[in-house]
């Protein structure tokens, strides 16, 4: 059964509405659970098999591993489901947000938060020219004055398509790598912490709870994210500040955070925006700080199978990038950056929120060891992270 959503800003869907969004999440827990391990037996079965007689080898990469697959029936039957399935997750939800837009967009004006906007900002075309994750209008299109919907429809889709797997306020990485900072780096503390493409800010308010002495603020080039993002931080009484920015332009001074952290952020981004907010990144973190993303991890690390299954999204979710991104040297990148080749961070970590912290910690002190639940959702993911010191 799917949770509802714990602070003010949450919308109540009618029994019909919660029906078909139970349904939707069922649905994307059998394709990713049920039909995914399917697809990996057929092709360790026949595929596979086929692949070897005709190469003498094994597929060397991902690549070679869709290559072998495309023609395979059940792979297009997977993939079909899958794709209806993350559309269906926004026709489920975008109804109840427009039933409930007005009074939801009256309870953000009533508590604001810290939020300041840009409306010089031009949004980047790797946001406006395709819909992100098949959302419609992506996340930055607004269509009212004071619009919250991009928000609202973020927020309240983001369980359905996760089916309850990223905590009761879709909070888990936040907490998860918060919490790795805190227990990995205990000599360490924080004062200023930037959460760069923090969408509605629920992997930022972890950070504020980790560390209640830290300023943390949280930046995004969507308006309507940012809006949202800081009235969803005051119905929890957190004083997290957001403004609207786009994080290869970064309008801080030098040496401004300690920390500056992404999720799930880098692989909806073209090449040169990743190395721009790199650069960016080294730029406004004092000496000592720490860059942090949470992301996918890279296919040089992944068995070719497992690199071929999370490259899926790249060719049929709306993501162009995040194979692009994966297929980098995770290292280089940070070293372009400034750097030191030494200095560079990886962590496999459990979701905090459904890990005894002794059962984590005993988890991170053993280090970044990949395998097939590395990066992919379902109810035994592991979260990857990479980044470095400065």
């Amino acid at each position: 059964m799917l949770k509802d959503l714990s602070h003010d800003l949450r919308v109540s869907p009618t029994r019909d509405e919660r029906t078909r969004q139970e349904f939707v999440a069922s649905l994307r827990r059998h394709v990713l659970a049920d039909m995914a391990a399917s697809m990996r037996a057929t092709y360790e079965q026949r595929v596979l098999p086929a692949f070897q007689r005709a190469h003498g080898r094994a597929p060397a990469d991902g690549d070679e591993v869709h290559d072998a697959m495309q023609d395979e029936r059940y792979f297009r039957f997977y993939s079909a489901i899958r794709y209806n399935a993350q559309e269906m997750v926004f026709r489920s939800v975008i109804p109840v947000v427009e039933r409930n837009l007005e009074e939801l967009r009256d309870r953000v004006m009533a508590r604001p938060g810290h939020v300041a906007l840009d409306p010089a900002l031009r949004v980047p075309n790797n946001v406006t020219n395709i819909d992100v994750h098949l959302s419609p209008g992506s996340y930055h299109t607004e269509y009212q004055p004071d619009d919250v919907s991009p928000g609202a429809i973020y927020d309240n889709s983001i369980n359905v398509f996760a089916f309850n797997q990223m905590g009761r306020d879709i909070d888990d990485i936040g907490h998860s790598f918060a919490n790795y900072v805190r227990l990995a780096y205990p000599d360490f503390h924080p004062r200023s912490i930037l959460d760069a493409g923090c969408t509605v800010g629920h992997n930022t308010l972890p950070w504020a709870r980790t560390f209640p002495e830290a300023e943390v603020t949280g930046i995004d080039v969507s308006a309507g994210l940012v809006r949202y993002a800081a009235a969803r931080a005051a119905s929890f009484g957190l004083p997290v500040r957001f403004r609207q920015m786009n994080a290869t332009k970064l309008d801080f001074p030098d040496a401004t955070f300690d920390v500056v952290f992404s999720s799930m952020f880098l692989h909806e981004l073209p090449l040169k925006d990743i190395r721009a907010f790199f650069r960016e990144a080294f730029r406004v973190l004092r000496p000592g700080g720490l860059l942090l993303n949470m992301e996918l991890p890279p296919n040089n690390r992944m068995q070719p199978y497992d690199g071929f299954y999370l490259d899926w999204d790249s060719y049929y979710n709306k993501e162009p990038w995040y194979k692009p991104f994966r297929d980098q040297d995770y290292p280089q990148l940070c070293t372009a950056a400034g750097f030191a080749p030494g200095n560079f961070v990886e962590a496999v970590v459990p979701r905090y929120t459904y890990t005894p912290e002794a059962g984590f910690e005993a988890h991170i002190r053993r280090g970044a060891r990949f395998g097939s639940r590395t990066g992919r959702l379902g109810e035994e993911i592991e979260w990857y992270g990479f980044g470095a010191w400065k």
